[in-house]
């Protein structure tokens, strides 16, 4: 575990609650095996897990049945062959433990409750012209305390924590998000992640929001198999992250993959930050400048409407700069793929990935194996769904975030 966690998560000892008769914190790394498996691959026989895991049949028969035990398993119907007994497949039990995962983005900040093989099963979403600490402290004690009335009480023991994905040093991201000179200071002297250990019976983490997207991918999505692949995730700002060897990597800082930083030239030629041409704000600005209603970006991700002009231009030029972007970071890793996803139409976030495949195919990469570029399996919520990843794999996976 290296110094970017440790730092992130430093005195998150939040009281720990059991998760079945077994559970007193980290799981034995062989259980965690046996789940990340079962989380992979839906569901398997306690022979294909010996076969997979190298383990002897005896063991994996004691480790499925503490699991089901804790109800963190399920059976499946028999599944009968021609000779022997019939065997039994395991699956994850979806109510076998809830994680909460907190988005706090520029424009909105939005609260997943997940279950145990990541369906959603509710997200709350909080919009605001920029964000300050005390509104966003505000907008999760409002919402665990309707958490704990809605769910009954044995799902409610069942939450294994809070995950908050957010950008690192979000004051400085104020003159970019129009808030008022000052206005978003408290964020310098707030330990957001402390604060709401305070309000919270179940441990707290933080992680940076585009790289906790990346992690959502990761755990949620489909990667590539081979597991080495450079994500953008296009919201208000464009953020990014890292997975070498199907874990995600952040860094000493927690800041690996700050991909918005990266300079990359315009379609006129002049040398600019990735977040000044890849934003969706670049497009909200646009929009706004012409006299438009561009609040539609923000409350309607599913269909932007009819944008026009302005939206084919916007996504050109962020795809001119994603393809400088991506070619660039090829020339320090040997990436298999660069994954695009964010708070995008699906038409839009096709349109994206195709133009930065077609500038990637016209740059100079003489030299490079190019990436291939496709599209992110998880949507417009792998932020959230980033954050309530941080309780699962601290807790219940091995590899993902467990590299961190």
């Amino acid at each position: 575990m290296d110094g970017g966690l440790a730092r992130q998560n430093d005195g998150a000892a939040a009281p720990r609650r059991g998760l079945g008769t077994n559970q007193s914190g980290m799981r034995d790394y062989n259980q965690r095996l046996v789940l990340s498996l079962l989380r992979r691959h839906g569901s398997l026989a306690k022979t294909e897990i010996a076969r997979m895991t190298g383990l002897s049949a005896q063991t994996v028969s004691v480790i499925m049945r503490e699991l089901e035990a804790d109800a963190l398993l399920v059976r499946g119907d028999p599944q009968r062959g021609k000779v022997g007994q019939p065997s039994i497949p395991m699956s994850l039990n979806p109510e076998g433990a809830f994680f909460l995962g907190l988005k706090i983005g520029r424009r909105s900040s939005e609260m997943a409750l997940i279950d145990f093989r990541g369906a959603i099963r509710r997200m709350c979403q909080h919009s605001y012209a920029y964000p300050t600490p005390e509104d966003t402290i505000a907008f999760v004690t409002k919402d665990l305390a309707t958490l704990e009335k809605t769910l009954d009480r044995r799902r409610w023991a069942r939450v294994a924590g809070l995950g908050i994905a957010m950008p690192f040093e979000l004051w400085s991201w104020a003159d970019a998000a129009g808030a008022p000179p000052g206005a978003m200071d408290g964020w310098r002297h707030t330990d957001i992640r402390a604060a709401l250990a305070e309000r919270c019976p179940f441990p707290v983490y933080l992680q940076n929001d585009a790289t906790a997207a990346c992690g959502a991918e990761l755990v949620f999505g489909h990667p590539p198999a081979q597991g080495d692949f450079i994500y953008f995730y296009v919201g208000a700002f464009v953020g990014g992250g890292i997975a070498l060897g199907g874990r995600l990597f952040s860094g000493s800082t927690g800041n690996a993959g700050a991909l918005g930083s990266m300079p990359v030239p315009d379609p006129a030629g002049t040398m600019r930050q990735l977040i000044d041409v890849a934003s969706i704000s670049v497009l909200e600005k646009t929009l706004v400048a012409r006299g438009l209603d561009a609040t539609g970006l923000w409350t309607s991700p599913d269909d932007w409407g009819e944008l026009g002009e302005d939206l084919e231009r916007w996504v050109d030029g962020a795809a001119h700069g994603l393809a400088h972007a991506i070619l660039a970071a090829t020339a320090v890793i040997d990436f298999q793929s660069a994954i695009i996803d964010g708070w995008l139409p699906l038409a839009v976030r096709a349109a994206l990935v195709a133009r930065t495949a077609h500038h990637l195919s016209q740059l100079d990469s003489e030299g490079l194996t190019l990436p291939a570029v496709r599209e992110g399996t998880v949507g417009r919520h792998a932020r959230a769904l980033g954050g309530a990843s941080l309780p699962l794999a601290e807790r219940f996976l091995v590899g993902a975030q467990s590299a961190l």
